[in-house]
């Protein structure tokens, strides 16, 4: 009799736990990452959200000597792009004319690339998603918020969820060494970093996680910009956070984050059928968006871990991400 039971029981205890999860229940109203329970189901901003005026002047607190430290790469062609991006500027010939009495005559440049992201570039709401099976059976491909592909394309750009709607980055910049912490200049390639690095980091430059503040923004130094100029390696197997440092970052609730590779996270996943795990986790259910293609030699030179950092995306009408040149400032 209890033998029989017990996997009745069982069995009727998996049937109502299937039943309860939202993946099987999910509407456009109500899915397992939406509507955001901050800011609720109209939101496109995420993470900037937290850059209040409180938090922009406390920012402005760290700063002592007004030295400014550039983290972006210069934009030029042979820089390393993912896949098949494009990039290119071009000068055109001069008319051969000047003008006025002052004899004035300038130049212009045509820019051919898939700027939003291309070289620094900054992932907005738009840019990924996840193919979502529906409660009536029907799979959509949904966004950050829940917004769906149906809802967001356009003729022109994004129709929502466009990086317009992000809103300046002002704010404190916490930079976690991760190459050093391990005691290399550039970590090896496909290396995943744990939280125990992170941890580890952390204490090495006398931080702690309690130190990191809503509305941060954290970076993530893997010394992997050593190879810029080496797009073959660089472009391939990169170092990064998986899925189990997302989840400690998605805690901190920052504004953003960023790090010295091309995509944050580790490249190829551990598991071969997750691609981009850390991106959906970041970007598409929680909001918090991502800048790569960064360079950190001149603050870690300092040891300069806590800094004033600015970065203000383009606003690209329905872009899905932005080129830019973000600073930090002590």
């Amino acid at each position: 009799m209890i033998e029989i039971a017990r996997p009745l029981m069982l069995t009727v205890a998996l049937i109502t736990s299937l039943l309860a999860t939202p993946a099987l229940a999910q509407t456009r109203d109500q899915g397992p990452w939406w509507p955001h329970p901050i800011w609720g189901k109209d939101d496109r901003a995420g993470g900037s959200n937290w850059i209040t005026p409180e938090k922009v002047v406390a920012a402005l607190q760290l700063v002592r000597s007004g030295r400014v430290y550039e983290l972006g790469q210069v934009y030029e062609a042979g820089m390393p792009v993912y896949g098949q991006r494009t990039y290119s500027l071009v000068i055109p010939a001069q008319s051969g004319e000047a003008f006025g009495r002052n004899r004035v005559v300038a130049n212009e440049e045509v820019v051919m690339a898939q700027i939003g992201q291309v070289g620094t570039q900054f992932d907005g709401p738009g840019h990924i998603g996840a193919r979502v099976r529906m409660a009536d059976g029907t799979e959509k491909d949904v966004y950050y918020n829940g917004f769906t592909w149906d809802e967001i394309r356009g003729g022109y750009g994004l129709r929502e969820l466009g990086i317009e709607h992000i809103k300046p980055i002002i704010t404190r910049g916490v930079l976690i060494d991760i190459a050093g912490y391990k005691g290399v200049p550039v970590l090896p390639p496909t290396y995943e970093v744990t939280v125990a690095d992170v941890r580890g980091a952390l204490a090495r430059q006398g931080m702690t996680e309690a130190s990191i503040q809503r509305g941060d923004a954290i970076f993530f130094a893997y010394g992997w910009s050593a190879n810029w100029k080496n797009p073959s390696i660089y472009q391939a197997g990169q170092p990064g956070i998986g899925l189990e440092v997302a989840r400690w970052v998605v805690d901190r609730r920052p504004s953003m984050v960023g790090s010295d590779s091309s995509g944050l996270e580790v490249t190829p996943n551990p598991d071969p059928e997750l691609i981009f795990p850390v991106h959906q986790e970041l970007l598409t259910k929680q909001g918090i968006w991502n800048l790569e293609n960064l360079h950190f030699e001149e603050l870690l030179a300092e040891r300069a871990y806590e800094f004033l950092f600015v970065f203000t995306p383009v606003r690209f009408k329905g872009a899905t991400g932005s080129p830019g040149r973000p600073i930090a400032i002590r």
